[in-house]
Order: structure tokens, then C-alpha cells, then sequence
């Protein structure tokens, strides 16, 4: 725990104008975001007597080793700052609000010569039309099935599409007349983007004028006789308005705007957000947050504000913003708001009226995902605790193993040799600090080898770290028990510069967990005693009857099957399993599809895809002279000779075999190649008994 008064800036260094300030932990980590309208005055506020701060901003001040910051013109542009470091960075005591779901959008890809319609989730994309965000994507599906009956936009994927037209039969909603058909030309590209174009205008709120069109069709269709027209128009008219009943109009004289209601406790808060276009509701979303700052409710929806339209402009920045709270000082975040836009925006709090009502309808949402979100999670923090105290106990450690990073070998019968390395914090995984490594130290098949060669890499790669900031303490030696021979490691190769961004191998574990028995835990301790590190503990996982084992005892320590620090400890290992086989199969696919023209410097993929393409197979480009070599276009003769050199060096690959007759067959490709399928190689073991050698 640091002393703030250790790093207080002295006294005339901090300007007096608009900025925005970083503090840092010891290991140059960026712990929290802020700005203000006066630097000096905000951060004085952080430098007075502890205990008259706030709990959590005490606990910030203590962890934190350093703060710098940043001067700019305007609070805009410290608004604008602040939320890009906030999201570059990743704070840990910033207010980060988190979607309990990701939410899924009705889309329409106008970017596509023909149009899709379709669910969508994730992040946005250009040229596509959002609509929503819906709670549930069975709700979408019932409003375009609705709609389809009317706009009969394509909903197919690309491959569907693609196969409909060589075939020149439409799929099933072709036939039913729930599609154009655009892929066998039954409409062309302009009249299907017109139709995508009517789709977007309805789904957008704009109704009215489309419905009496309709009925006036109907109405000329049955002056004239034409009563199947008219029924089937009639139909058209219900099922447009079915689908507009799912969204009531909630206010009136059309309005765009978004509400925002915010739930909260002293630990956590709720933010509800209701979209209208309009004047119906289109799309509803929600977020849940630890307060890990003291914060007000007018911070929690500057913080929401920024969340929803930080990556947003134009018409996806409503004209009118309704907030519970504004936020302190309001003018910057309305300007920044209207700069979105392109327009005025008006943040405001509801007063009266269908507004007002339509608010304390978002603030019941708000505290009904509060109540549920606080019943999920007490459940989910009482089991995580618990299950680290097991463990903690288990292991005879002196705290929480609240860091454990787990280790796993994958090879092949001994070929492509790789680890994984995954991370869990407070008992979730943290997938950004995930590792994989490549064992370069030998070759052929050794885990418990393997495992002290990853250890020593990764840890070598702390201790590097650590001397670079200047951590270590005095009479320490970062090379102290290196093996002579140890596997190098280039200082700084994969380390990012002094930026606050995490580090790849900066932090370290308080428990190191390996797929394996006292054999491996053996390796690994060795691994970290090499290198002067006796901090850490370590265990292994063995897969037969799930014992744990800790170095230097005989016997394993047994947790009961209905442990949950067992189970912790399973599924940290299964993921770190999952995780290197993933890699290990994505290094044999590769090397499966390798072929000797990789080797050929300065031979891109062009040129190599010109060259099988001339000669047909590899094994005929084997056999050309070095004058057929040359006839290749972009091939000149000095290129031909360096093709010819590393073909004969390389060696033919053996024929392939017909598996179940055992014969020989003659192909005119060899495997490997680009022009082959990327898949398994052709062997004459039984597939079940290669497969029983990958681990």
C-alpha cells in the first residue's frame, strides 16, 4: 500500500485549466481516469488526510504509485479524452458499465448489391441500417416474418444466395413469395434495393403515408373486380399493422428520443435505457456497474452518455436526451452530444407529462434489473469465495490466490509442441492475458521438459520487466539461478513501451497451476527456484482421478467431488487444455498446407497460385526444367533457378493411399499444397488412433 504523499505533485507543478489526469499502480498500469475543469483543484481533492476520503477513493490513492496529466483547450475535448483513454486503458477503478447481454439489432445491409435482412449482434458496421436494439432475437424474427409478407427482401446468406442462383431454383421463401428472389432474377438489383429502401422507411417509423397507399390500392382493386388483389392487399394492410401494435406509440407528435434511468446502491447501479423513433418504443438495453469510484448519479449518466454514443453519429444521436440527473457541469457534455449529431441536442430531465410517465416506466426497469442482477451475483460471489478459500486452505497459502495462471502441453505424437497459458482473477477467466508458446528449446515428445522450458520463459519475462521499472529490492539479482543454456528470451521484444497499456507477462500469479502430475509440478518448481522466484506456489492437476499434487509431497491432496475449489480448479485446467489443443490444431493445419515454394524467397502467393496453375500440380512443376520454369509469366530466370533449388531439395512427398484397399493411387497432386484441401494428411493409421495420440 503507497503512501499518496510519496507521488503528490509539489506545489505551482499542477496547471490551473482544463485536463485530464491518469493514475498509475508500481507497475505503470493505468488504475483510473479522470478529468476536470481545473487540474489543480481535482487533484488536490485526491492528496488530503485519508480519512476524509471516500472508501473506495481511498483504496485508489493507496494502490496508485503515480499521476500524471494531461492539458487540453476546452471540457469538451477533456470529455472526448477521457472516454477514449478510459476504453484504450481499461481502468480498474473507473465506472465501467457492462451489458448483462449483447443485444441484437434488426439490420439491413445496404452495403450489399442486394440487400439483406437479417440479426445482427456485436459491434456496427458502415453501409448497414439498425434497427432496434430488441430484447429478445425471437422478437425480430416475428417482426420480419410480419414484414416479409409486405417488403419481400431477400433474408438468405451469401452462400444460400450463391447456390440458389447457379441452381436457378430460389430457396423455400421464394416459392411462398416471402422473398423477391433476386437470385434467380425474378426482380432486379435497383427494384430490390427500392424495396430494401420501403423496408428501412417503415421500420423508421414513417407509416402513415405507406398504409394509405395500400389502402387505396386495395380500394381501386376492388372498384375493379380484382378481389383476390384486394384480399391479399387487405392482408398485406393486417400484417403491417400487427407489427406496428409490438411498438404502441408511447409519445406523441412523433418523437426521436432517448431515456435513460439509472438504479443504484451504494455498491452498484443499474442504467436502463428506452429507445423512441417516432414516437414507439424501437429498442430497449441495459447496463449494470461496480461503483468503484465515488460518483453521482449526474456522473453515472455522463459516464452512460459517453457508453452509448461514443462510437455513434449522426440520426443515432436522438434529437432529445431525457436523464434522471444532469451532469456537472452540463454544457460540455450537451456540446459534445450535438457535435455527434450534426445537430442541436436537447439533454434534459422530464418535468411533466407522457415524458415524465414514460420515465418512471424506465426507472422500474432500472430497479427490477438491479434487484435481479444483485440475486444472480450474490450467488455467483458467494461461490467463487468460497471457492478460493478451499483452494487457499487445500494449499496451505497465506492469501486468496485471487491471480492463478494455468499451463498445458499439446502435441501430436511429439509433433508441433505447444502451451498454453490462461489466466483466471477472482475466479473468471481473463481471456486478454491468455499466452500460447512454442517449444523451441528440443524436439520430440517430453511434457515434464516442456513445461520447465514455458515456465522459464514466462517468468524470465517477469523478471525482465520487473528490472526495467526498478522494482527490485536490494541484494536481489534478476539473473540469479539462471541455468546456464536457459532458453533466451530478446529483453523487451513483446513488451510494450511505459504507457500504462498491460504488459504481456508484467503481472504475477500467486498460484501456478499445471495440466499434470507430481512429475510436471516438479518441473515447473524447479523452473521457478532456477530463476530466485519462491513467492509463487504451484500445483498440478491430474486428469486420472483429479488429484491435486504440490511439489516435494508423496502424496496428492484430495478434494472432495462436491468441491467447488475443485471445480475451480477443473475448469481452469480444462480451459488451458481447450486452449492449447485449439493452437496446436491451427499449427498442424498449417503445416499440412505447406508446401516447398514457402521456402523460396521473395515468391508471394501470387506467383505461387501462377505456377501450380500453369503446370497443374506441384509434382509436374518438380519435374519442368528451369527453361519451362521461366515461361510462367513474372518468373524470371534467376527466380526459376532459386524454385528449382528448393524443389530438388526438398523431399517428394509419399503417394497417398486408398485407405481401405490399401492401394497405391497415382495423383497428380501432391499433399500439401495450396491447391489441396486444408484438412487432415493422408496417412494409413486409422483415424480413431491418431486421434487417440493428440493431447
Amino acid at each position: 500500500m503507497a503512501d499518496p504523499s510519496s507521488y503528490r505533485p509539489k506545489p505551482g507543478e499542477i496547471p490551473d485549466s482544463p485536463g485530464v489526469y491518469r493514475f498509475r499502480d508500481e507497475h505503470r498500469r493505468v488504475i483510473y481516469v479522470g478529468k476536470a475543469k481545473s487540474l489543480r483543484q481535482r487533484l488536490a481533492n485526491y492528496f488530503q488526510d485519508l480519512a476524509g476520503l471516500h472508501p473506495r477513493t481511498r483504496s485508489m490513492v493507496t494502490t496508485a504509485a503515480s499521476v500524471e496529466w494531461t492539458v487540453v483547450s476546452t471540457e469538451v475535448e477533456a470529455l472526448q479524452l477521457e472516454y477514449s483513454w478510459i476504453k484504450e486503458y481499461d481502468p480498474r477503478f473507473n465506472v465501467k458499465y457492462r451489458d448483462d447481454k449483447s443485444y441484437p439489432y434488426l439490420a439491413v445491409t445496404m452495403n450489399e448489391e442486394f440487400p439483406r435482412v437479417q440479426v445482427m449482434r456485436g459491434h456496427k458496421k458502415k453501409g448497414v441500417r439498425y434497427f432496434g436494439p430488441y430484447a429478445h432475437a425471437w422478437a425480430i424474427r416475428d417482426t420480419v416474418d410480419l414484414m416479409l409478407r409486405v417488403f419481400p427482401v431477400r433474408t438468405c446468406s451469401a452462400g444460400v444466395f450463391k447456390n440458389a442462383a447457379r441452381t436457378g431454383r430460389p430457396c423455400l421463401l421464394g416459392y411462398i413469395d416471402k422473398c423477391s428472389a433476386p437470385c434467380v432474377d425474378r426482380i432486379s438489383a435497383e427494384d430490390h434495393r427500392e424495396l430494401a429502401e420501403e423496408f428501412c422507411d417503415f421500420m423508421a417509423g414513417r407509416t402513415g403515408t405507406y398504409l394509405r397507399r395500400l389502402e387505396r390500392r386495395m380500394a381501386d382493386a376492388a372498384e375493379e373486380m380484382e378481389y383476390e388483389r384486394a384480399a391479399r392487399l387487405r392482408d398485406d394492410i393486417g400484417a403491417l399493422k400487427k407489427a406496428m401494435e409490438k411498438n404502441a406509440v408511447v409519445l406523441a407528435d412523433a418523437t426521436d428520443a432517448d431515456l435513460i434511468a439509472v438504479a443504484e446502491d451504494e455498491l452498484e447501479a443499474a442504467v436502463q435505457i428506452f429507445h423512441v423513433r417516432g414516437g414507439r418504443v424501437r429498442g430497449q438495453r441495459g447496463w449494470v456497474t461496480d461503483k468503484v469510484e465515488e460518483i453521482t448519479t449526474g456522473a453515472l449518466v455522463e459516464h452512460a452518455l459517453q457508453q452509448l454514443y461514443g462510437e455513434e453519429t449522426g440520426d443515432a444521436v436522438p434529437r432529445e436526451v431525457l436523464v434522471p440527473a444532469l451532469p456537472d457541469p452540463v454544457e460540455p457534455v450537451q456540446q459534445w452530444l450535438t457535435e455527434r449529431r450534426g445537430s442541436g441536442v436537447s439533454l434534459r430531465i422530464p418535468q411533466r407529462g407522457d415524458k415524465k410517465a414514460l420515465m418512471e416506466t424506465v426507472e422500474r426497469n432500472a430497479q427490477q434489473a438491479l434487484v435481479l442482477h444483485k440475486t444472480k451475483r450474490a450467488s455467483d460471489l458467494t461461490t467463487r469465495s468460497r471457492a478460493l478459500e478451499e483452494i487457499t486452505d487445500a494449499l496451505e497459502l497465506d492469501s486468496a490466490p485471487l491471480r492463478i495462471e494455468c499451463y498445458d502441453i499439446s502435441h501430436l505424437q511429439g509433433d508441433d509442441v505447444v502451451a498454453s497459458m490462461v489466466v483466471f482473477e477472482d475466479g473468471l477467466a481473463r481471456k486478454s492475458e491468455y499466452r500460447r508458446f512454442q517449444i523451441k528449446g528440443f524436439a520430440g515428445q517430453d511434457d515434464v521438459r516442456s513445461m520447465h522450458e514455458v515456465i522459464t520463459r514466462r517468468f524470465r519475462r517477469y523478471l525482465a520487466e520487473k528490472e526495467r521499472t526498478g522494482e527490485w529490492t536490494d541484494g536481489e539479482d534478476p539473473g540469479a539461478g539462471t541455468p546456464a543454456g536457459g532458453l533466451a528470451e530478446p529483453p523487451g521484444n513483446t513488451l510494450t513501451e511505459d504507457d500504462g497499456r498491460p504488459r504481456r507477462f508484467a503481472y504475477p500469479p500467486q498460484l501456478v497451476v499445471v495440466d499434470g502430475g507430481a512429475p510436471q509440478v516438479a518441473a515447473a518448481r524447479r523452473a521457478l527456484d532456477e530463476l530466485g522466484i519462491d513467492d509463487i506456489a504451484v500445483c498440478g492437476l491430474a486428469k486420472r482421478l483429479e488429484e491435486v499434487w504440490v511439489p516435494g509431497d508423496d502424496d496428492p491432496v484430495v478434494l472432495p467431488r462436491s468441491s467447488e475449489g475443485l471445480y475451480l480448479l477443473q475448469r481452469v485446467r480444462d480451459e488451458a487444455h481447450r486452449f492449447a489443443i485449439t493452437y496446436q490444431r491451427a499449427k498442424r493445419a498449417k503445416r499440412f498446407r505447406a508446401s516447398p515454394l514457402d521456402d523460396v524467397p521473395g515468391l508471394g502467393e501470387t506467383r505461387k497460385q501462377a505456377l501450380i496453375k500453369h503446370f497443374g500440380s506441384l509434382k509436374k512443376l518438380r519435374s519442368a526444367t528451369i527453361d519451362q520454369i521461366c515461361e510462367v509469366p513474372g518468373i524470371g530466370r534467376k527466380t526459376a533457378e532459386t524454385i528449382a533449388g528448393a524443389l530438388a531439395r526438398a523431399a517428394p512427398a509419399a503417394p497417398a493411399v486408398n485407405t481401405a484397399t490399401g492401394e497405391i493411387m497415382d495423383d497428380t497432386e501432391e499433399p500439401g499444397q495450396a491447391t489441396g484441401s486444408p484438412g487432415e494428411p493422408v496417412s494409413t493409421g486409422a483415424p480413431d488412433e491418431r486421434r487417440g495420440q493428440e493431447r
